[in-house]
């Protein structure tokens, strides 16, 4: 059975590779590699028009119309990847195949999945698509009614797969080899891999959606992430991208045993966590365990420094907690450059001055800022407390969740003061 996955462009007002693969199509291209199956990958992101550190880089982008429901927004809307006819030149060479699988990640790109199923369709109507993904799982009734798709999957990759197969009149002949963690070949020309030690999140922020997507927090066995960790090193890689929600967390059952083994290896890489990791677990050997092993870019949550929000958003970390663990990473060696932090605006009933204050507090801690606009996601409460105070209702279209949309036309913010407030931000970022 051939198989062809398909990761689709990103449409947006901006967009920045920084360790950016589609996992869960990685995670589907791993499930069928048990079986008698052929994969191809299209991905419509694979391509950088500026290469920076680490193996980030800059998508090319071409300026398209933007929706007519985003024509207030006053930035230009793009389509980010390889272009129209690169990826109908690839589909074309696609002679034949059975099933198509097309991810979907920010809930708000749904317009680039569209565009992707719409090709496919023209070029190989006969064809079934299935979509799944973040956007596939949030609004599974938009995407049914949107996308084009054949069908919907929800959730994480698991045996439904077969289910979905069979509905379709395929039965799938197992193999009698090991699956290959992510099916490496369909990515070995990109210089970073990424990396993920468990699914879930033991935390239910108000904020975030992850327990709805992957309800239960489960950590793989710390020496079959090493070995996969030793698989990627020796096609090549050095720079690696942990995708965890919570990758701290029981990290003297987990994380640590998985760095003391990279240390203990020899192993000269580096790891990046460009999602928010908690900081109330790390302590002074974890922190020495993260500098030995070779982290390079630190990415913290804290939200906000309002200790009323932090308990009412899910209760992950203090302000206080928060100072030592900075303070353990500086002991430790970590530097400004390394460590950023997530500093949320436009949370529901957020006021500028709440953001002032963080802004203040992290300075003094002389760390990175990383300012992150509020964006709204079904089946948290946050979600549920803007429908409450009708300030969204229940069918908003997902492309005025996009974040740096919502902040615009629903935060309540002057807009000259918090242009101002970042421009600040930017400016001691560069000190």
């Amino acid at each position: 059975m051939k198989c062809l996955l398909v990761n689709p462009w990103i449409y947006d007002f901006s967009a920045v590779n920084l360790w950016s693969r589609p996992l869960g199509l990685l995670k589907v291209a791993e499930y069928l590699s048990q079986y008698d199956t052929d994969i191809h990958m299209i991905d419509c992101t694979d391509i950088y028009k500026t290469k920076k550190r680490y193996g980030t880089g800059k998508y090319p982008r071409e300026i398209i119309d933007k929706p007519d429901i985003l024509k207030p927004v006053p930035r230009n809307f793009a389509r980010y990847g390889i272009s129209i006819e690169a990826y109908k030149e690839v589909l074309r060479k696609q002679s034949f195949f059975d099933m198509v699988f097309v991810t979907s990640i920010m809930t708000y790109w749904y317009p680039g999945v569209r565009k992707t199923i719409e090709i496919i369709r023209d070029l190989h109507p006969a064809v079934p698509v299935i979509l799944g993904g973040i956007y596939a799982s949030l609004y599974e009734k938009h995407a049914r009614q949107n996308s084009g798709a054949d069908h919907i999957y929800t959730g994480p990759v698991n045996s439904e797969i077969d289910k979905v197969m069979r509905k379709f009149g395929f039965h799938l002949k197992r193999k009698n080899k090991p699956v290959s963690y992510y099916t490496l070949d369909l990515y070995r020309s990109y210089p970073f891999a990424p990396l993920i030690t468990s699914t879930g999140c033991p935390y239910r922020c108000s904020y975030c959606a992850s327990s709805s997507l992957v309800p239960e927090f489960n950590q793989r066995n710390p020496a079959e992430v090493f070995r996969e960790i030793m698989e990627l090193y020796n096609l090549g890689v050095r720079d690696f991208a942990f995708y965890d929600d919570a990758l701290f967390v029981h990290s003297d059952t987990h994380l640590k045993v998985i760095l003391t083994e990279v240390i203990n290896a020899g192993l000269h890489i580096r790891f990046h966590c460009p999602n928010g990791v908690h900081a109330r677990f790390i302590d002074n050997d974890l922190a020495v365990l993260l500098k030995k092993s070779g982290f390079t870019t630190l990415r913290i949550s804290l939200e906000t420094v309002d200790a009323v929000r932090q308990t009412d958003t899910g209760g992950k970390i203090t302000s206080e907690a928060f100072e030592q663990s900075i303070l353990a990473l500086k002991a430790a060696g970590f530097q400004k450059d390394h460590i950023g932090v997530y500093l949320m605006y436009g949370l529901p009933g957020q006021d500028l001055a709440e953001v002032k204050n963080g802004v203040n507090f992290l300075k003094g801690l002389d760390v990175r800022i990383n300012l992150t606009e509020f964006s709204p996601l079904p089946y948290t409460e946050c979600w549920n407390d803007l429908i409450a105070n009708s300030v969204i209702d229940g069918d908003i279209d997902p492309l005025l969740t996009n974040n740096s949309v919502f902040s615009t036309l629903y935060a309540g913010y002057d807009w000259k003061e918090l242009e101002t407030l970042k421009n600040s931000v930017t400016t001691y970022n560069s000190k």
